[in-house]
């Protein structure tokens, strides 16, 4: 029995910014991967202005469809499999405004669950990797996809919950994802400074890392997948609507990465089955033969 992977994420192009070299070395080595993709993209703008002007034009016209394509480009790149819950973007509210009725924020908590239950029952995952409860960062969509996820976990081994989602499967361990990690910004930035003080890159990342200042590194789970860097990079590319050349993704050499941090990171939360932290690997303690 293989081992398998469930991610989830709330918008297409999440994937590929938040453990997209996991995944890609996991699948090359023989597991199953499965990124769930909670909405479409479908209020997502336009952020990349070099976009050529036929794909501007697709894109203006069916956002949704632009960016299904892209999600279709991405996981190829990264070579996993790939499911959407079907929900629609929220969009991200201006201050003191309200999440449009109907979005995927405003569904109930255990509606989507439900969806979800469904799909890990299906798909039987070992592992599944979700958002924290600030979702990472304060998007509805990103903490829904925290709330969902937490749900899913504590009902897709109950069978009294969703009997008819299918069978009961218990997963084994959950994990945050910790990619922003701050103690990773930190040892780039160290090392853009050394190579060229003067750099946009370190112009650049100095004022990105100001978003993280205060938050801790809470990371327990480290995955060396520097070879696969170059992968992620083209999973970025593939979402080009909403990733930039200049995207503050690339701001470092995967060479300078790969020497001072090869790793994406990871908190554990729940684990079912003996492991001991750090660790190295998101299968520690695993055997998929004992497995539910």
């Amino acid at each position: 029995m293989p081992l398998r992977l469930i991610a989830v994420h709330a918008h297409p192009d999440d994937e590929s910014s938040k453990g997209a070299a996991t995944y890609a070395k996991y699948a090359a080595a023989g597991a199953e991967v499965l990124v769930v993709s909670c909405t479409g993209g479908e209020a997502g703008d336009i952020l990349n202005d070099q976009l050529p002007a036929v794909a501007q034009y697709r894109a203006h016209r069916d956002m949704a469809g632009y960016r299904r394509t892209e999600m279709a480009a991405a996981q190829s790149a990264m070579g996993i499999q790939h499911a959407w819950l079907g929900y629609h973007d929220s969009g991200l509210p201006e201050e003191g405004e309200s999440v449009r009725p109907g979005t995927f924020a405003t569904v109930p908590i255990e509606v989507s669950a439900g969806v979800l239950v469904r799909i890990v029952r299906r798909f039987r995952p070992h592992v599944m990797i979700a958002y924290d409860e600030n979702g990472g960062y304060p998007h509805p969509d990103h903490i829904r996809a925290h709330d969902i996820a937490m749900a899913a976990w504590r009902a897709s081994g109950d069978p009294a919950m969703y009997p008819e989602a299918g069978a009961p499967w218990s997963i084994s361990k959950l994990y945050y994802e910790r990619i922003m990690n701050p103690s990773r910004f930190k040892a780039v930035f160290a090392a853009l400074q050394q190579q060229d003080p003067n750099s946009e890159a370190v112009a650049r990342l100095g004022e990105f890392m100001e978003r993280f200042a205060d938050r801790p590194d809470l990371a327990t789970t480290h995955v060396e997948c520097a070879e696969y860097f170059d992968v992620r990079d083209r999973a970025l590319r593939a979402h080009a609507s909403q990733v930039p050349a200049d995207s503050m993704f690339f701001f470092w050499p995967n060479n300078l990465l790969a020497s001072v941090w090869p790793t994406e990171d990871y908190q554990l939360i729940e684990s079912k089955v003996p492991t001991e932290l750090p660790e190295t690997d998101l299968f520690a303690g695993i055997d998929p033969e004992a497995a539910q």
